[in-house]
């Protein structure tokens, strides 16, 4: 079940496939924040964002981050599905897991689109 509409959903899809093609790894992780903040509301989309953030987590041999990144698997879909998210968090391990964030202003100007 998606709660997402269709143009977050192509937005997400977007940050993405910027952060699969991105070269640096401050790179990826910045695009794969970015699609956490707008996949949160979308059970699939938000699970599939933290694995992505897993495996990158595994790549860079951080295991502080790829822990945490465990634990955001296990609650990304029941707290998308619950509706108990934090609105604009990028998912990652030093961010808190419930604590709320301001939204870019680029991605806040697209989603009121």
């Amino acid at each position: 079940m998606s709660r997402l509409q269709p143009h977050a959903r192509s937005i997400d899809l977007r940050e993405m496939g910027a952060a699969k093609a991105a070269g640096l790894s401050e790179e990826r992780w910045r695009h794969l924040e970015r699609a956490h903040i707008v996949s949160q509301s979308d059970p699939w989309l938000h699970t599939r964002n933290h694995a992505a953030m897993l495996a990158l987590a595994l790549r860079q041999h951080d295991r502080r981050e790829a822990l945490g990144q465990v634990l955001r698997l296990i609650v990304a879909a029941p707290g998308s599905l619950s509706g108990r998210y934090p609105h604009g968090n990028t998912g990652r391990v030093a961010t808190g897991l419930m604590t709320p964030m301001p939204m870019p202003p680029d991605l806040a100007s697209e989603l009121s689109k």
